[in-house]
Order: structure tokens, then sequence, then C-alpha cells
């Protein structure tokens, strides 16, 4: 193969997307099926936990606040730590991470190392999803990028109806099964073997760290073409940055307009996601649906997750990427005050489902849209900066909903979900750039 003639390419951007190279988009499937595992179980064993422990709703409180503070944590490191070290050493970290937390989960009997254990479960997942979402931007053709980042996460997120089928099957078996659940978040490790052995560094961050022969060994080993990356890395800076600097690099004259605008699309799209994937169980209840029926009525509404995501992978790369957000956010205004003020359980099930498909489909458009907006260097720094401004939106808009719901009752909160879904499509429609279907490289 090394025989092969030498061509010169951009990356990956206009070669078919080889089975080896489909082989690397597998390993991070595996690895965002056991992430989202651990992710969504403690929602399903809660009640059990509750039970079991004697756990009230203000200990159940301090589990997601801390949960959700190390998930603000981890995006914030990981996108740091992944443009210092590398996006391989960071994923295989997380995975590490998240996958024994689960574990020691399993094992203790002290809440308060279940609440640390907890913390780092949500430091290791937020981890690997921000640098993920660099890794996989930099490992694809400019024309399907955002089909391969949408395609991945549909796979993962297959994970939810599936935690909440095993939870219905094992915690019933006794009292400690919940247990059981958590250690089978130690699946992790398979995705960890298989991703030390056969998951390649990103050959972008090998050239912005001057090891130009070792990123076209990794190119001739996914596309089978000996491509010549010298003109891709003149294009590209190989001085070494100090932390300060790429902190500040988003922030540069170049760059702000783009980080404000991102930035008020996380900060307003973040908290209207987590009141459809979170709330919706509790407001339904609060509405008058039964237990039983908002319980099985929100099973239903998950199959939207993965079902939003593989549909949006067939059309996120059109339109630069920003028309395609903006069309499924206003498709989510409008929903919004429907599933607001229906009633029918099928009807509520039918908008539930769209709406939440949506809501999945858009957030991970969003990360592509994060990831390719800015140069190699500063990639996973600022995906990790607007993955956690997002996550603190939500931890600050939470205690709010229930207070928006005394005021305003269950059509109030949709038709507030409207307004912010509006407000975040025409900051992206008036200000944002089209990225999708660009070499990464003429985009910055």
């Amino acid at each position: 193969m090394q025989d092969a003639p030498r061509i010169s390419n951009n990356y990956f951007d206009g070669l078919p997307v080889s089975g080896r190279h489909k082989a690397v988009f597998f390993i991070i499937m595996i690895a965002y099926f056991c992430e989202q595992m651990d992710n969504w179980n403690f929602g399903f064993i809660a009640p059990a936990l509750m039970h079991n422990w004697g756990l009230t709703m203000k200990d159940l409180g301090t589990v997601t606040f801390w949960y959700f503070a190390a998930m603000t944590c981890g995006g914030l490191v990981g996108g740091v730590i992944s443009d210092i070290i590398g996006r391989r050493k960071t994923f295989l970290i997380s995975i590490t991470l998240f996958s024994t937390a689960s574990i020691i989960n399993g094992l203790t009997d002290s809440f308060h190392v279940f609440v640390a254990s907890r913390a780092l479960t949500g430091f290791g997942v937020f981890c690997l999803m921000v640098c993920s979402q660099a890794y996989i931007a930099e490992m694809t053709p400019a024309e399907s990028r955002g089909k391969w980042q949408n395609m991945v996460a549909g796979v993962g997120f297959c994970a939810v109806p599936v935690i909440g089928l095993l939870c219905r099957i094992v915690i019933p078996l006794h009292e400690e099964a919940w247990r059981y659940i958590f250690y089978l978040g130690g699946v992790g490790y398979i995705a960890l073997i298989i991703a030390w052995k056969y998951l390649d560094e990103s050959p972008r961050w090998l050239v912005a760290r001057g090891r130009i022969k070792e990123a076209e060994a990794v190119v001739l080993d996914l596309t089978h073409r000996n491509v010549d990356l010298s003109a891709s890395a003149a294009k590209v800076s190989t001085h070494k940055a100090p932390l300060k600097e790429v902190l500040l690099g988003i922030c540069s004259q170049k760059y702000i307009k783009r980080t404000i605008v991102i930035l008020l699309l996380v900060l307003l799209t973040n908290p209207a996601g987590f009141l459809v994937t979170n709330w919706t169980a509790t407001l339904l209840k609060a509405h008058g649906f039964s237990l039983e029926n908002c319980l099985m009525a929100t099973t239903l509404i998950s199959i939207g997750v993965p079902l939003g995501l593989f549909a949006s992978s067939m059309f996120t790369d059109k339109g630069g990427r920003k028309i395609p957000i903006v069309c499924m956010l206003l498709l989510m205004g409008a929903l919004g005050p429907i599933f607001g003020n229906i009633t029918g359980y099928w009807l509520v099930v039918l908008v539930g489902a769209l709406l939440t498909a949506c809501v999945m489909g858009v957030g991970f458009m969003i990360f592509s849209y994060t990831a390719e907006s800015y140069p190699t260097h500063l990639r996973n720094t600022a995906a990790g900066f607007h993955s956690a401004s997002g996550r603190l939106a939500v931890a600050f808009t939470q205690p709010l909903i229930p207070v928006v719901y005394a005021a305003y009752s269950f059509d109030g909160v949709y038709y507030i979900l409207s307004a912010l879904c509006v407000a975040s499509a025409l900051v992206l429609g008036l200000w944002g750039a089209r990225t999708g279907g660009k070499s990464l490289e003429d985009i910055v």
C-alpha cells in the first residue's frame, strides 16, 4: 500500500469511506452506547434506590446536582485536555472513568461514595461527548461530516430504550437488583479494549503537532490511499500555544462573532432540550395523567431519541448545516404549543416523540456546527466551553420549571419552549455562518 501513487488531498475530503474507516465510527458507536447506558440509568434506578436506601427527593437532587456539575467540568477539562494530549488518549481515559465509576455505584453502600462516583460518571460521560464531537468532525469527509456525527449518535442513543427495558426486567427481581444495572456499565471496558487496539489518532491533531508522517499513515490506514498532506499542513500552524492563549483564542477578533452566536445558541437550546427529555413525565403527571400512563408514554416517546438522530443524518449536511438547524428549531417552536395543548394519550405520544426527535437531531447538528467552526488547535477547547456553558444554563434553569408551571400551567411551559427555539433560530439565521459541506481548513 505504501507503493501506491501519492495524491495530494485534504485529509478525507472527497474520498469514499472504506470498511476500515467505518470501523472507527463503529468503535465510537459502541462507546456512545455504553456512555448513554450510564448516562440514563439513574433515572430508571432512582425509585428503587429511594426504597432500598430510604433516600428522599432532596437526596436525589444532591446526586443530580453533582452529576451535572461534574458534567460541566468534564466538558471543559475534556475539551482542553484533548487539544493537548490528543483525541485518542482523551477518548480512552473517558471510557475508563465512566465505566469504573458505574461499577463503584453498584458496589457501594455509602451514599457519599455513590454521589462521588456518580459525579465521576458524569465527568467521564461528558468528557467523551465533547472529545468525540471534534474527533468525528476531523475524521470524516467534508461532504458527510454531519451524517456520520448523527448516525454514530443515533446508534449510541439506542441505549435509551434498551436501558429502560432492561431496568423494567431486572429491577423488580429483588430490592437490590438495581446494582446489576450499574455493573452492566462495566461493558464499557469492551469498548475500551477495542478502541485501544483499533482507534487511530486524528490526523488533523497530528498535523497540528508537526507529526505529518504519522498523520499520512493514519489516512493511508483508513482510506487505502497514499495521501500527501503537505499542502494541508502548510495551512496549519504547528505552534504549541499555551493554555491561556488557547482559551483566549476563541474570543479573538477572528472568532468572537461565531463564539457569541454559538454561545447564544447553546444557552437557548440546551434548557429547551432538557425540558423535553427530562421533564415530560413529571409535567404529564402533574397535568393529570396517571403514573402508569406517564411511564408508558415517556418510554414510547423515548423512541424518538434515536429516530431523530437517524432521520436528521439524511439532511444535516445540506444548506451549510445552518439551514437544517434553523428549520428544525422552527419546527420545535411550532410543536411546543401543540404538545402543551393536546390531551389525547396517543396524540401526546406522537407529538412528544416528534418533539423529542427534533431535540436530539438539532442537538447533534449543533455539536457538528460547533466543532467545525474552529481550527484544530482550538476545536475541542471551544467545543468544551460551549458544551459546559449549555450544561450550566440547564442547571440554573431547572429550578425555574416548577415555578413556570405553577404560574402558567402545562401549556405555558411549552410556550416558553417555543420562544427559546424561535429566538435561537433567529440568532443563527441572522448571524450564523454556513459550515456544512466545506473542508474544515476552508471554514477557518
